[in-house]
């Protein structure tokens, strides 16, 4: 039986589609060869009530681009919305700059973890399995913004009501939304990210603020009811729930609990810096991490979703890893067997400080066992099926046989008193990287991992310097260490962190990889770029993995589509980073081995993942 045949045999035989009895009895392939299919007839555009019963949230999008006179015609009715004396406070800004968009999905899907981390466990696991990628595969965006910069007592009805202008807006958009519905195109409104963060991606001015990013495009669904309310997020009011007479009863109970937890102190508002656009978009000229790469655009995005609703089971039914498969298939299409781990190896001078448990002799044990296949991620790798390519990064002594060498050849400090490599070494080790992961991606997953005693306090300096993380927070346990080696890991990132300027280092992610960073670092880091450059997936592994991951992200947004985040380890921080990389890992086992093990065994599952998709029974 050749390859080809099982798939073969699953396109044959097409089993009849399970139609929903409630929901949206629509499938992909309808929605694909109708896209207007929603739409309104002129006569019912004409019936105000119909079109306000059925104005919904959309999050799901045809990659399909809207024509430039309904774009039109959703911005006129914006225009047209009352405003408080005629002030007309809108600004609407069309963003397509894949790059803006990339960006601002970013965003969204960090402060969607974040967000979750503040709720309960099961109310935090429904945030999670909302389908909220209509950022990406929306064909363009549009930013409502509020000029306030005329002064309300100017403004006849807001020197009474100050933020009378905002409703305005809100006003304008409901207009657009009943619009866009009318018209049979979707539009969902998205706030999951951190107004400031917008506004100075998009360059505005003091005084003008953003309400939020709509997504406008062809919808991929078709609610009868709303989305919320099908997923049991909440659910419709009564109406007389929220009708009262004269004034407010002095016996009203006060809303239901939604399961929010109790805000962390310094969560809430606003910083009072103004952020400027440099301090988001961080790709400095002569960053060896720049790249020309784009995320997938809407129309991969969502043919790989339409190949996972062609399934013989529920939509979303893997969870997590339904996720992952969609990114993954986006990215690089569903025939994906096999992969590489990349374990990167190097020694540090931090060590001299006492934040190990472990002599540095053993980095180089643990290498030449992974040499000799027996280590276990050389031998979770193998077993999972995939290749194993191991980089000497700086290990003490001489070259390991067996090794590819990418080792430094300038001076290297202990992060308190110098910093870690010089900039040279640092973009010669990424370029180095980079060539190794452009290499591989057409081998299939590329895995990450690493070996080194005493990098998980380099990875908590850095974690530190990129998240804005306090230094007594990031000190895990690391491999063995007690207490007092976690105080002595503290007291070594708070004085590394001192010495340089982290503000800078968060503006030049590669600068940060040189003062606080290692040799491994600067090779992961590399390897990330070069192979989503090349359209390869990358499986992160624990802690150090993913702080290199986050400074390729940081310098080009694009880079966190070609991420799955494998698994989140046991220290401390971990989660923290990958909620910066907006990333929601595969596996929680609470993993502290290092060397990739928790990456093979998510890219495992995620190779099964395929063969399901690709081998399973498929509908009509």
């Amino acid at each position: 039986m050749t390859s080809d045949e099982p798939q073969r045999a699953v396109d044959e035989h097409l089993w009849a589609r399970p139609i929903p009895t409630i929901g949206d009895s629509s499938s992909a392939a309808q929605r694909a060869g109708d896209r207007a299919g929603w739409a309104f007839d002129a006569a019912t555009r004409e019936a105000l009530a119909t079109v306000l019963a059925a104005r919904r949230d959309i999050r799901r999008y045809r990659p399909d681009a809207v024509a430039a006179g309904l774009v039109d015609e959703v911005l006129a009715a914006g225009h047209a919305a009352p405003s408080v004396g005629q002030s007309q406070p809108w600004r609407f800004i069309v963003v397509r700059d894949p790059r803006i968009r990339e960006r601002v999905a970013v965003m969204s899907d960090r402060e969607r973890l974040r967000q979750a981390a503040q709720l309960s466990p099961q109310r935090a696991r429904q945030l999670l399995d909302l389908q909220l990628e209509g950022i990406r595969e929306a064909p363009l965006g549009i930013v409502v913004a509020c000029d306030r910069r005329t002064p309300a007592q100017g403004i006849l009805g807001r020197n009474t009501f100050h933020d009378a202008d905002m409703w305005s807006c809100a006003c304008a958009i409901e207009n657009m939304w009943l619009t866009a519905r009318g018209a049979g195109l979707g539009m969902g409104w998205v706030t999951l990210m951190r107004p400031w963060e917008l506004a100075g991606l998009l360059g505005l001015p003091a005084g003008v603020e953003t309400l939020g990013w709509l997504c406008l495009g062809w919808p991929d669904e078709r609610p009868p009811f709303p989305g919320l309310e099908r997923r049991g997020w909440s659910r419709r009011l009564p109406l007389r729930d929220v009708v009262m007479t004269d004034r407010w009863p002095h016996d009203a109970p006060p809303p239901p609990a939604s399961g929010l937890a109790t805000t962390r102190a310094g969560d809430e508002g606003e910083p009072a810096a103004t952020v400027s656009p440099g301090d988001l978009v961080r790709s400095p000229s002569d960053s060896r991490l720049r790249s020309d790469l784009v995320a997938p655009g809407p129309r991969r995005v969502v043919h790989a979703r339409d190949r996972a609703d062609l399934m013989l089971t529920a939509p979303g039914s893997l969870g997590v890893l339904d996720q992952a498969l969609d990114r993954l298939v986006a990215v690089c299409g569903e025939q994906v067997a096999t992969g590489t781990l990349v374990i990167a190896a190097a020694d540090h001078p931090v060590v001299g400080r006492g934040v190990s448990a472990f002599d540095p002799a053993v980095t180089r044990e643990v290498m030449a066992a992974s040499v000799e296949g027996v280590a276990l991620g050389a031998l979770t790798a193998r077993t999972a099926g995939l290749d194993v390519v191991l980089v000497d990064a700086g290990i003490e002594g001489p070259p390991l046989a067996g090794t590819h060498p990418m080792r430094p050849r300038g001076p290297r400090g202990d992060l308190v008193a110098a910093s870690a490599m010089t900039i040279e070494d640092t973009t010669r080790l990424v370029d180095s990287g980079r060539a190794l992961g452009a290499s591989l991606a057409a081998h299939g997953l590329v895995c990450l991992g690493e070996i080194g005693v005493g990098n998980t306090t380099v990875a908590a300096a850095l974690a530190c310097a990129l998240c804005e993380i306090a230094p007594e927070l990031a000190a895990g346990l690391g491999a063995g260490a007690d207490s007092a080696m976690m105080h002595r890991k503290a007291t070594v990132v708070a004085a590394a962190l001192g010495r340089v300027d982290c503000a800078a280092l968060r503006r030049d992610p590669v600068l940060a990889l040189a003062e606080l960073g290692g040799p491994e670092f600067a090779v992961l880091a590399g390897v990330v770029v070069g192979a989503a450059q090349a359209g390869a997936m990358v499986v992160l592994d624990g802690l150090a993995t993913s702080v290199a991951a986050l400074a390729a992200v940081e310098v080009n947004p694009a880079v966190q589509s070609h991420l799955v985040a494998g698994q989140v380890s046991r220290e401390g921080i971990h989660p923290q980073v990958l909620t910066e990389l907006g990333l929601e890992p595969v596996l929680d086992l609470r993993l502290r081995a290092g060397e990739g093990v928790g990456a093979c065994l998510a890219a495992q599952i995620l190779l099964t993942g395929l063969q399901l998709r690709r081998n399973g029974a498929h509908t009509r």
